[in-house]
C-alpha cells in the first residue's frame, strides 16, 4: 500500500536542559485536537450565546468528532494492523500505537459523555423553555401522529429496504456514516422455540433527519426521523415479533490510500478510492444507550469492532444533524444579530478594479469585509477583453459558485488554466466534477504536485492595459475560494498589480503546472521548496535582535502548530529573549510558559462566531516590522507536503491595519479567547477592564463604528500564567 505524501523532514532534537522542567517539550497532536474540540462544545455549553447557536456548536462538536475517528482514529488502527509497534521517543509521550490509541479512544468516550450531557441537561431544557421541542412518536398528539404517518407514507416508506440477516439475505453493506435501525426479530409461526435474527433498515439520506410537525399554539415541534421510521417496524417485518430496536451508526476508515504505480491518472484513482471509502473498515458503531447487549454484541461483531469502539448515545444518534434545527426554527432573537459585511468601493476617480489596483493594493479582511470583491476581480477578468490569461488554484469551492461559472465562460475565450485540488479531504467527489466540466469548457487543467496537495490560494490575470502595457494582476488569499465559507470564515484577500508580486505568483504557477523549479520566489515563501526554511530563519533573526537589544517580538496567528523545527526555533527564540504570542485557534504541539524554555511565549485560542482561518505573521525585526500572510500553517503538512504561499504585506496602510487593527484586536480578546497553560489546560483570558471581543469589534468596525482595541501592555496579564 502506497500513498501519495512525502516522508517529513527530521529535526534536531531540543536541548536536553530543558526535558528537567516538564515531563516531555510538545504536547500530543491528538489529544490537542480533542482540547480544540472540548473548546468548541463549551461555546454549546456557554449560556450567554443565543441557544440556536449553541445547538450550532453542538453539531459542530459531532461533525468534527466523526472526522477526527474516520482519518486519525482509523490511521492508528491501521498503522497497528501494519504491524508499527514501536513506541515513541520520550519526548512524544514513549507510547506504542495501541498504547496511544488506548488513550485517545477512552478520552473520546469521556468527550462524547460530555457532547450529550451538554443535550440533555443544558440544550433540551433550554429548547422546551423557548418552546422548541422534539419529540418521541409516544409523546406526539393525534394530530401530530397522522401528520407524520402522512410525511412517513409519502416520503419515507418508498424508500425503505428492510433486511432480515439469514443464510439467504447476508448482512447489508452499510456505508460510512449511514443511520441504521437495527432490530432482533422472532418469527411468529415459529413458536417459542424460534431463534432470534437481526433486521436491519438503513434510514434514507435523502430526507431531514428533523421532520418538522405542526405543534400546539406557539410550540416549533420535531421528530426525529428514525424515531419515525422506528415506530412504525411491525408494518415492515410482518410475521415476526420485534424483540428490540435501535438507531446505530458504522464510521469507516476514510483515508485515501493511491496505488501509485497502477495509476493512470491522479483523477481516475481518486475517483476509484472514493468508491472505496465509503466501505473501508469500520472504525467505530454509535448506537441508542437503551440498545439490548443481544444486539449492540450482534453488531459489533458483525463490524469485527472491539468494544472500546462502541459509543452509546444517550440521546440522537449522529448530533451533527442537530444542524438542522438551526435552519427549521425562524427565531431570529435565539440567533447570532444579523451582519452585513463592508462592500469594497472603487476609490475616486477609478473606473474599475484594475484602475484601483495600478493605484495600490486591496486588503479585504473576510467576513467582515464582503467576499463579493474577490468573486468580482475573477468576474471582471473572464467578461473583460483586454483579460487574455487567467490562472487560478481551486482547493475547495461551492456549488453554483461563481467563480467556478466565471472560468468556464472566460475558458471559451482566453487562456485559462485552473489547479484542482482532487485530494481536498472530503470534497473529492466535487472536485473531479469541477474538473471534468473546467476540461469540458475548454479550461486547461492540472492536479499540481504528484504527492503533494495544492493548497495556496492564488489567481493570476494577464490583461493589455488602455496605456499599452501588458500587465498580471493577482489575487493572493488565506482562504478557499468559496463564497459560501467566506460568510463565516476569517480570512485575509489580497489584490495587487505589484510586478514583484505577481511576476513570482506566475513562477509558482509554472512550478504547479510543470513542476520548473524557480531561482527565486522571493518575495513569496513557497512549500515545499523554501518556506520551512525562510520561517526558521525568521525566527532565528529575532532572536538575534534580542541578543543584540534591538525589539524582537513575534506575534503569528494560525490555525495550527506541531512543527517540530519550528517549535524548537520558537523555544530558542524564547531563551534570547524574544516575546512572542501565538494566536493558534486548533491544535498546538507547543508547551508555552515553562521557565528556562518558553516563558515568554503565550498562546491563545479564540473560538467564537466566526471560524478563524486566517494566517498571520508578524516579526518585529529590530524596529523594520514584517508582516506576512498565506494559506499555510506551521504544520510538516503546510510546510513539507503540500504546495503553499505565504506572501508579505508592505504597503503602509494595509500593515497599518494587519498590526494595530487586526493583531491587536485578537491579542486584546478577553471574552472568546482561551490561554494555552503549561499542563496543556485552556482557562478563559481574565476579565481585565471592559469585556472585548475581537469578532464582534470587526463587525462593529465593518458597518462603521469608530472603536478603539484596548491597548495591551502587559504580557503576564494578557497570558494569565
Amino acid at each position: 500500500m502506497t500513498t501519495t505524501t512525502r516522508t517529513p523532514r527530521k529535526s534536531a532534537p531540543a536541548k536536553k536542559a530543558s526535558a528537567k522542567v516538564v515531563e516531555n517539550l510538545f504536547f500530543s497532536r491528538d489529544e490537542s485536537w480533542m482540547r480544540f474540540n472540548q473548546r468548541v462544545l463549551e461555546e454549546a455549553q456557554d449560556e450567554t450565546n443565543p441557544l440556536l447557536e449553541r445547538v450550532k456548536f453542538l453539531a459542530i462538536t459531532a461533525s468534527n468528532l466523526d472526522e477526527f475517528v474516520e482519518i486519525r482514529v482509523a490511521g492508528f488502527l491501521q498503522r497497528i494492523e501494519d504491524g508499527y509497534n514501536l513506541a515513541q521517543p520520550p519526548d512524544e509521550g514513549g507510547l506504542t500505537p495501541q498504547e496511544r490509541l488506548k488513550v485517545l479512544v477512552e478520552r473520546i468516550h469521556s468527550f462524547v459523555d460530555d457532547q450529550y450531557r451538554c443535550w440533555n441537561e443544558q440544550l433540551l431544557p433550554a429548547m422546551q423553555a423557548q418552546k422548541i421541542r422534539v419529540l418521541r412518536w409516544s409523546e406526539l398528539s393525534d394530530g401530530a401522529r397522522a401528520q407524520a404517518l402522512e410525511f412517513y407514507e409519502n416520503e419515507v416508506d418508498p424508500l425503505l429496504t428492510p433486511v432480515t440477516i439469514d443464510p439467504s439475505h447476508p448482512f447489508p453493506r452499510v456505508l460510512n456514516k449511514a443511520l441504521c435501525i437495527g432490530l432482533l426479530l422472532k418469527h411468529k409461526r415459529s413458536g417459542a422455540k424460534a431463534q432470534t435474527v437481526l433486521g436491519v433498515v438503513t434510514v434514507p439520506r435523502a430526507l431531514p433527519r428533523l421532520v418538522p410537525l405542526v405543534g400546539a399554539e406557539g410550540y416549533c415541534d420535531f421528530i426525529l426521523l428514525h424515531e419515525l421510521v422506528e415506530s412504525q417496524v411491525e408494518r415492515m417485518f410482518r410475521g415476526y415479533e420485534v424483540l428490540s430496536r435501535s438507531a446505530f451508526r458504522v464510521t469507516r476508515n476514510s483515508n485515501l490510500y493511491l496505488q501509485e504505480e497502477e495509476s493512470r491518472s491522479v483523477l481516475e484513482s481518486v475517483r476509484a478510492e472514493l468508491h472505496n471509502r465509503r466501505k473501508g473498515d469500520a472504525v467505530r458503531m454509535e448506537i441508542e444507550s437503551s440498545a439490548i447487549e443481544e444486539m449492540v454484541e450482534r453488531l459489533r461483531t458483525n463490524f469485527e469492532l472491539e468494544p472500546s469502539q462502541v459509543f452509546r448515545t444517550d440521546g440522537p444518534v449522529n448530533l451533527s444533524r442537530l444542524m438542522n434545527l438551526y435552519s427549521e426554527v425562524k427565531q431570529p432573537t435565539l440567533k447570532y444579530p444579523a451582519f452585513t459585511a463592508k462592500e469594497f468601493k472603487l476609490s475616486a476617480k477609478c473606473t474599475d478594479i484594475f484602475d484601483e489596483l495600478r493605484k495600490n493594493d486591496v486588503m479585504l479582511h473576510h467576513p467582515f469585509d464582503s467576499y463579493a470583491a474577490v468573486e468580482g476581480f475573477i468576474e471582471a477578468g473572464a467578461l473583460d477583453a483586454s483579460v487574455i490569461s487567467m490562472k487560478q488554484t481551486l482547493y475547495r469551492t461551492s456549488k453554483d459558485s461563481s467563480i467556478f461559472k466565471a472560468l468556464t465562460q472566460a475558458g471559451q475565450s482566453k487562456e485559462v488554466t485552473v489547479v484542482v485540488e482532487l485530494m481536498a479531504r472530503f470534497d473529492e467527489d466535487s472536485n473531479i466534477r469541477w474538473a471534468r466540466e473546467l476540461e469540458d469548457a475548454g479550461v486547461g487543467v492540472f492536479h499540481g504536485i504528484y504527492g503533494y496537495k495544492t493548497h495556496c490560494k492564488l489567481a493570476l490575470l494577464v490583461r493589455r492595459d488602455p496605456d499599452g502595457v501588458t500587465r498580471r494582476y493577482a489575487h493572493l488569499g488565506t482562504g478557499n475560494y468559496n463564497p459560501v465559507t467566506a460568510r463565516f470564515y476569517t480570512d485575509i484577500s489580497v489584490l495587487t498589480s505589484k510586478p514583484e508580486l505577481t511576476a513570482a505568483v506566475q513562477k509558482v504557477f509554472n512550478y504547479l503546472t510543470a513542476e520548473t523549479e524557480s531561482e527565486s520566489y522571493s518575495p513569496l515563501m513557497v512549500a515545499p521548496l523554501t518556506l520551512a526554511d525562510r520561517l526558521v530563519t525568521l525566527i532565528e533573526r529575532e532572536a538575534g535582535h534580542a541578543k543584540a537589544g534591538k525589539p524582537a517580538s513575534i506575534i503569528a496567528k494560525m490555525n495550527g502548530l506541531l512543527d517540530r523545527r519550528t517549535v524548537e526555533a520558537l523555544y530558542t527564540a524564547s531563551q534570547a529573549g524574544v516575546e512572542i504570542d501565538l494566536i493558534v485557534r486548533g491544535m498546538c504541539s507547543l508547551r508555552p510558559g515553562v521557565k528556562g524554555l518558553s516563558e515568554r511565549i503565550r498562546v491563545r485560542s479564540i473560538v467564537g462566531r466566526f471560524l478563524e482561518h486566517s494566517r498571520i505573521f508578524c516579526f518585529e525585526n529590530g524596529g523594520k516590522e514584517e508582516i506576512y500572510c498565506g494559506s499555510a500553517d506551521w504544520m510538516p503538512r503546510n510546510l513539507v507536503e503540500r504546495c503553499e504561499v505565504v506572501f508579505p504585506v508592505t504597503q503602509a496602510d494595509l500593515h497599518k491595519r494587519l498590526r494595530n487593527e487586526i493583531l491587536a484586536a485578537y491579542m486584546a480578546d478577553n471574552t472568546k479567547a482561551r490561554l494555552l497553560q503549561p499542563d496543556g489546560d485552556y482557562v478563559r483570558a481574565p476579565k481585565t477592564g471592559a469585556p472585548f471581543s475581537a469578532q464582534d469589534f470587526l463587525m462593529r468596525i465593518a458597518e462603521g463604528a469608530e472603536d478603539k482595541v484596548p491597548e495591551v501592555k502587559d504580557h503576564e496579564k494578557v497570558a494569565g500564567h
